[in-house]
């Protein structure tokens, strides 16, 4: 064709996909359709035949009462059925007008009563038995050819088409044929695909939205609806769950290319979607009775049912089949003392059989290690780098080149890859490849161009397939799909390799700390000592020095007594420090007993009062008389040292600072409060932090007395916070559980 016909040809396919086929505005010659008003039962609209069925022309029936049509006993019939709410389309109401027996099927759309009159085909054969039968035969299948092919033979054992088809939509749009029951002669379609275009969107809503479509004769004449439109919107009829619904010319011309003249669909869901359809054809004009059709709804219920369940199976059954080989992956990155990745490294084939793979490639860091077909390092390394901006944990493609071009220089070894990363700072992963496979498909038609152009009065318009041979397309750049149960597997193992990982991150990480815990105790043992020596040789010498009198040299003396204070200040960081790393390893420890909180308060003043007072501040305590508490009185006074020792040296000459104790509830509030300038705001939330020594006037400080004093309280099973307001002074408090509590 040229580039215009091309163009047309792709509009006009493009016009099929949008056919409003819902709205036909017309229906099968089998019956009689009309829509009635409610509660009145008058007839709003009526297909053209009601002359030929019912002896009564449509202009006669327009606004007349539904009595007034069919007879005072059938209207009946058909308002009890109303009021009974029992409005399913296959509970057919029995009829007789005008010398023709007819089912009655209702059902309400779009505010309208829509009432189906279809000519009453005859009976054939024990229904129920058959029904028993199919279901026993359902339910009895192992597996899912077996289950298809029971269920296709049955049913045309059941219902006389002379073709019966249970047909699969894959993830692409198109779908295949699964299998086959045919009458000897009919072409034969099993194993076959269908392109997408066979069955468009609007036509698949349709049969989700219902489980049945019958067309008994598909050489039929639509028959028009009078008036066209509604008289209440002026809209088309929405005909979707119509039973006479008329359907596409394109698909009656399809169908009588396929060699049948009527058919029947029954819908196949899964999770409430599309999963396929069980079709069934005929060589000739075949009408099958509601009580049939009922059968095959109920048919088509129980094989969806059954098909999912299966497939769950099956998909169970693809797991269990992995775990034996992830297990023994599992203990060989367990056991190698190295990365997980050298675990697995050294087991590549069987890293390959888990997943049928072609090829592996291990990227651990810098390191790059491959087994099997694989594209060269460089080519991995770039493909490795684009999967892991793709941000999924798992990454799957049989079709690579369709989505990374550069894959196109390597399809032969890798057309598909299945990979996993780590959520690590340095490049990692595992990636599979499976070579390209010319994987040939049995076409029913040519899938890119399914429908033909003929030429029509109004120009080019499109016809259906005339012929159905066999296309053979290979597909190009495709390797074999990755099953679910290879993503189950590369999943897991990616579950397995990221628990081992941060095993041994943990590990080390426990390691470390204890290396540096053992190094600060040494460090504080050794220097200890040291310090010791030179603080009584210091005392010594001042001993001396002081001896000589006014002769003394002050510049001596001073120097000493500087060297005293840097040892002490020495023994104090060294106790931090061991206590720091206490608390950071979680191995802080306490000593607890009963204790009256007034002697604590008379020793901390004892020992306090002196520092008050030199800085004239005046310091007071306050205990609830009879006040005990459960704790280690080392730690107890080694906090409030540091918190009224901080609120002295941090207030001012003529301030306060106050220390309460007080009872509340099931716990004890210790207080220290100072009038002192207070701390920033933006410095509060960070007093407990290690090495804070944001304070104005304490350069001397180690920055580790708050966030000890916190560890030493949180070892008791307390709570430390302070508050602070510049200008008006600080408040540290920490709760002590009350003993028993």
């Amino acid at each position: 064709m040229t580039d215009g016909t091309d163009q047309a040809f792709e509009q006009l396919l493009e016009n099929c996909a949008d056919e409003p086929i819902q709205y036909p505005g017309a229906i099968q010659p089998h019956g009689v359709l009309m829509t009635l008003s409610e509660p009145g039962f008058e007839v709003r609209q009526v297909s053209r035949n009601v002359g030929a069925l019912l002896g009564l022309e449509a202009a006669q029936v327009l606004g007349k009462t539904l009595t007034a049509v069919i007879g005072q006993r059938v209207a009946k019939a058909v308002r009890q059925a109303v009021e009974a709410g029992t409005l399913d389309e296959l509970t057919p109401i029995p009829m007789k007008v005008h010398g023709t027996e007819f089912e009655g099927f209702l059902h309400r759309h779009q505010g309208l009563l829509i009432l189906e009159m279809e000519v009453r085909p005859r009976s054939v054969g024990d229904q129920q038995a058959h029904l028993s039968r199919l279901l026993q035969r359902l339910q009895a299948a192992k597996s899912l050819d077996e289950l298809y092919e029971a269920s296709v033979r049955e049913i045309q054992r059941m219902t006389g088409y002379d073709r019966v088809l249970i047909y699969r939509f894959e993830e692409q749009g198109h779908g295949q044929v699964m299998a086959e029951a045919s009458s000897p002669g009919m072409e034969l379609f099993k194993g076959l695909f269908f392109p997408a275009s066979d069955i468009p969107p609007q036509a698949r809503q349709l049969y989700q939205s219902n489980w049945l479509r019958i067309i008994p004769n598909a050489a039929y004449q639509p028959v028009p609806l009078v008036p066209t439109l509604r008289p209440d919107t002026q809209t088309p009829l929405d005909l979707s769950f119509a039973t006479l619904r008329s359907v596409s010319p394109i698909h009656c011309q399809y169908m009588q290319n396929m060699g049948v003249l009527s058919s029947m669909s029954i819908s196949l869901l899964k999770g409430g979607k599309l999963w396929g359809l069980i079709s069934c054809g005929h060589r000739q004009p075949l009408h099958v009775p509601s009580e049939m059709r009922s059968a095959c709804k109920t048919i088509g219920q129980v094989l969806s049912l059954q098909i999912s369940a299966l497939e769950s199976l099956q998909l169970a059954a693809q797991r269990e089949e992995k775990l034996q080989t992830l297990h023994q992956l599992g203990e060989a990155m367990a056991a190698n003392a190295g990365s997980v990745f050298d675990g697995l490294a050294e087991n590549a084939q069987v890293l390959m059989d888990l997943v049928g793979a072609g090829g592996v490639a291990i990227i651990d860091g810098t390191q790059l290690r491959t087994a099997g077909v694989c594209p060269s390092a460089q080519q991995v390394r770039d493909l490795h780098q684009w999967i892991t901006a793709q941000a999924r944990p798992v990454f799957a493609s049989h079709a690579l080149s369709s989505i990374y071009p550069q894959a196109g220089d390597f399809c032969a070894l890798a057309s598909g890859v299945l990979a996993f990363t780590l959520p690590k700072p340095i490049d990692n992963g595992v990636l599979w490849f499976r070579p390209e496979v010319k994987e040939t498909i049995n076409w029913s038609g040519d899938p890119s161009k399914p429908l033909q152009l003929e030429p029509s009065e109004n120009g080019l318009r499109l016809r259906p397939r005339t012929s159905f041979e066999i296309w053979k397309v290979e597909m190009e750049g495709i390797s074999r799909p990755w099953g679910h149960g290879d993503q189950f597997a590369a999943n897991d193992l990616r579950r397995s390799a990221l628990e081992f990982d941060l095993a041994r991150q943990v590990l080390k990480e426990q390691a470390a700390v204890r290396a540096r815990d053992e190094l600060v105790a040494v460090v504080s043992h050794d220097l200890r000592n040291p310090m010791t020596v030179i603080s009584m040789l210091c005392g010594m010498l001042q001993k001396s020095f002081s001896s000589d009198g006014p002769n003394a040299s002050r510049r001596i003396t001073s120097a000493i007594s500087t060297m005293q204070q840097a040892t002490s200040r020495m023994n104090v960081l060294l106790d931090d420090l061991l206590d720091t790393s206490r608390i950071e390893a979680g191995r802080y420890t306490i000593a607890p007993q009963p204790l009256d909180v007034s002697h604590i308060f008379e020793e901390a003043y004892t020992l306090l009062a002196p520092l008050a007072l030199n800085k004239s501040v005046e310091l007071s305590f306050h205990a609830e008389p009879g006040l005990v508490i459960h704790a280690d009185p080392e730690r107890l006074f080694q906090v409030l040292s540091n918190l009224i020792g901080n609120a002295i040296k941090f207030t001012p000459a003529e301030g306060r600072v106050g220390v309460v104790a007080m009872s509340d509830g099931e716990q004890i509030v210790f207080s220290v409060r100072d009038t002192g300038k207070g701390i920033p705001a933006e410095q509060l939330p960070h007093v407990f932090d290690r090495y804070w020594t944001a304070r104005e006037g304490n350069p001397s400080g180690t920055g580790l007395g708050l966030y000890i004093s916190q560890g030493i309280i949180q070892a008791h099973g307390g709570v430390m916070q302070a508050a602070s307001e510049p200008g008006q002074g600080s408040e540290f408090r920490f709760t002590l559980p009350k003993p028993g509590v």
